[in-house]
């Protein structure tokens, strides 16, 4: 069985959504800055579809007020690009990934934590499509420039430090994945604590690269933690719970608990359908999984339906 191909990630733990807002000079200004604030209520509780209209409203103040191309604006770009990247847009994440990124080098240079921001985002879009060998070089200049500014133990370059451990372990690199995940907990807990949040997405690809290693114990006890750490804090419907349930379910599937593992692959399509749509790339990625679990019990009228299902979402998303 195969984990999720794209992590389901909150802010500060996969990808970042900008840290501060500028300075509110204007009226359009202090109108956008709610506008961002409210976003990123609505993003860290998983609700991206009705974060969207915000951020694309933000932006567009920021626009209208300092121009396409002022440095007010690349944050913004990001913010957006962020929510496109978890409604499964990555064209659209990409190009404005790209606008943010040339904007912040040109008017902060090339090291600059801001900068490794936008590198660390893109490098992940990047990991989702698949693309490691672009993937790498960005989430590696990430991780060196926030080592750089913040020293080796700042929370902030967990960014970079999970997704860079996420490229190896898609590539089967588990030598070098576990290390890094290891890291990344590592700084979060001894920064903010044992249940903290952010550390779920981290505990879940770190489990994941358990169980291709077959320590399948310590995969369970995370893959738990982080469902219990996720309802805690935002509720039984998040997204990272899917994640969570998808890949808790591949372990069962493993271990040969097939009524176990089928349950949760439903539960992990349930709660993805209610949180990001009936479309989203994730939905079929699960199904996927919960079709070879089909074929594996003989159930080959089951996983024919199931794959269906996947490949009409794929061929609206045009996902991968």
């Amino acid at each position: 069985m195969k984990a999720l191909k794209a992590s389901i990630c909150v802010a500060m733990t996969a990808l970042a959504l900008s840290l501060s807002l500028a300075t509110p000079s204007h009226a359009s200004e202090d109108e956008a800055g709610m506008l961002t604030r409210q976003m990123k209520e609505l993003y860290r509780a998983g609700k991206y579809t009705e974060a969207l209209p915000l951020a694309q409203q933000a932006l567009a103040l920021r626009e209208k007020e300092f121009g396409a191309d002022d440095a007010h604006v690349a944050m913004p770009l990001n913010d957006l690009g962020t929510i496109h990247y978890n409604l499964g847009q990555y064209p659209v994440a990409e190009l404005l990934y790209k606008r943010s990124l040339a904007i912040r080098e040109k008017t902060l240079g090339p090291d600059d934590p801001e900068v490794a921001m936008v590198l660390n985002n893109l490098g992940e879009l990047y990991r989702v499509e698949e693309r490691y060998a672009d993937a790498e070089p960005l989430l590696k200049r990430s991780l060196a420039i926030g080592e750089k500014a913040r020293g080796p133990n700042d929370p902030s370059i967990v960014l970079a430090l999970s997704n860079l451990a996420a490229v190896y372990s898609n590539q089967h690199r588990y030598d070098q994945a576990v290390p890094l995940f290891k890291r990344g907990l590592a700084v979060l807990e001894k920064a903010q604590g044992p249940d903290d949040p952010e550390a779920t997405v981290l505990m879940s690809n770190l489990a994941d690269a358990y169980i291709h290693r077959h320590r399948y114990a310590e995969a369970e006890r995370l893959l738990k933690r982080a469902m219990a750490v996720t309802e805690k804090a935002y509720g039984p419907d998040h997204p990272d719970i899917a994640q969570a349930q998808n890949n808790l379910a591949a372990l069962y599937g493993r271990q040969g608990r097939l009524a176990d593992a089928e349950r949760l692959y439903k539960q992990s399509v349930a709660t993805m359908e209610k949180t990001l749509g009936p479309n989203h790339p994730d939905i079929a990625d699960v199904l996927e999984n919960l079709a070879d679990l089909y074929k594996d019990e003989g159930r080959y009228a089951d996983a024919q339906q199931v794959i269906k299902r996947s490949m009409a979402i794929r061929g609206k998303t045009g996902a991968i």
